[in-house]
């Protein structure tokens, strides 16, 4: 599969009965804790991804790099809240929308940070930029302006399990939990606030695009991170919510997986599985606290978790899959 997949489908919002005053709005900034923030992206429109920062005593961090445009946008509400320097724009993993945008952090200060495995998956997926053929940064720039106006700035400052921001007053945990969306993610926690940035590792909405990770490592990975018992999620895409986002997000792919297993031990083909991908779809939309989950991407995961489990590619999955992001990112 080609590229992340950013469906601009509606959010189907959690019920926020525990955080009645975090129902984030699509580009508008949100205090969700002291000197803390969360801003929802215009994903829709613009293809942007979630950004939320820090105030420290002495700079600011950044969660996601986001694409050039949405950088330029989030940058001026900084600089409405504070006038300390941005120092450190934390990428949650590769992808353009998280990622792409670095250059626009660093013509203002930052320092783009990530798992070691993120800037492994730009080597191996932005490859024009790395000198063999050219890769998903050129195919972005073929229809995203503000991408092709800059250059790939790859994170510098890398860590391996942990990295840890804390100035006595703030303290930010940068984490890395294993393989998930992609094989490089990475978490932002905050502990004594219990606030959790998750990038696209956990999202809230139908956003979960499979082909850069593995779908059994995932649910393996959010079971680590649950763990920290966090309070508040803020998710790489969709509006923020309680601890239920993680335990969720886990169990629409523990629900895929097991319709998927069924399949598989009863021997179908490819295109058998192929053509109970509605069916099961009917089973996830039965359930309220998942049914949000689907999109566009479905058949996809499904053909995901297949080839996980042994069997072969549906035959244009991969193209459908594909399509989807190149109408998402040309908004």
């Amino acid at each position: 599969m080609k590229l992340q997949s950013l469906l601009p489908q509606a959010i189907v919002c959690l019920n926020l009965t525990l955080l009645p005053n975090l129902s984030a709005e699509v580009n508008k900034t949100e205090k969700i804790a002291p000197d803390t923030y969360f801003h929802e992206g215009d994903l829709g429109r613009k293809g942007h991804c979630n950004n939320g920062w820090i105030v420290f005593n002495d700079y600011v961090l950044v969660i996601d790099g986001n694409f050039p445009s949405g950088a330029k946008e989030v940058i001026p509400k900084i600089r409405a809240i504070t006038d300390k320097p941005i120092r450190f724009a934390f990428n949650t993993h590769h992808h353009g929308d998280h990622a792409y945008g670095n250059k626009v952090w660093a013509e203002n200060g930052a320092v783009a940070v990530a798992h070691e495995g993120a800037l492994a998956e730009m080597r191996h997926y932005e490859t024009g930029l790395f000198g063999t053929k050219p890769g998903r940064w050129e195919e972005a720039a073929a229809s995203r302006p503000d991408v092709a106006a800059s250059k790939l700035h790859p994170p510098s400052l890398l860590f391996r399990q942990e990295l840890i921001f804390d100035d006595g007053t703030h303290r930010v945990e940068l984490l890395h939990f294993g393989v998930a969306h992609t094989k490089g993610d990475g978490w932002a926690w905050m502990p004594k606030e219990r606030i959790l940035f998750t990038g696209d590792a956990c999202v809230n909405g139908p956003y979960n695009y499979v082909g850069d990770g593995s779908v059994k490592d995932w649910i393996e990975t959010l079971e680590a991170v649950k763990k920290l018992k966090p309070r508040l999620i803020c998710p790489g895409h969709g509006p923020t919510g309680g601890p239920e986002v993680l335990e969720q997000q886990q169990r629409y792919f523990r629900v895929l997986s097991g319709e998927v297993k069924k399949l598989v031990d009863a021997r179908k083909t490819p295109s058998e599985v192929k053509s109970a991908v509605e069916a099961i779809k009917i089973i996830v939309r039965k359930d309220d606290t998942i049914a949000r989950y689907l999109g566009g991407m479905f058949e996809s995961q499904v053909e995901k978790i297949y080839v996980e489990m042994g069997g072969k590619p549906f035959e244009k999955a991969a193209a459908i899959a594909d399509k989807h992001w190149k109408q998402a990112k040309a908004r």
